[in-house]
């Protein structure tokens, strides 16, 4: 029984640990998102790391990508630039395989 146990509690820290990890790739995700749009949008410096914060943050509104994609999107084209959902969705599947790859690394 305690055997069982054990590995119950095992599974559970090991499922709590990937959450984790996960959360945290995203978010570094989200920033690095965040600096590439901000440079599409002329934006250096401190507005850059900013507006990083911002995409970030609004990955908090809901579950999902969704939320990220529209704020970028809305911003872009306010800017005028075009970028298209899928060249957004692609630059995020790329940036995701960065931000895991910098965790394995540190």
């Amino acid at each position: 029984m305690t055997s069982m146990k054990d590995r119950e509690e095992g599974f559970e820290r090991k499922f709590a640990h990937d959450e984790e990890l996960r959360f945290k790739a995203m978010a570094r995700r989200n920033r690095q998102l965040g600096m590439w749009v901000a440079e599409k949008l002329g934006k250096t410096g401190a507005d850059a790391e900013a507006y990083a914060k911002e995409v970030v943050v609004a990955d908090f509104v809901e579950a999902g990508d969704e939320d990220v994609v529209r704020k970028v999107k809305a911003d872009l084209e306010a800017a005028g630039a075009q970028v298209s959902d899928h060249q957004i969705r692609r630059k995020m599947e790329e940036l995701l395989a960065v931000a895991i790859q910098q965790m394995r690394n540190t």
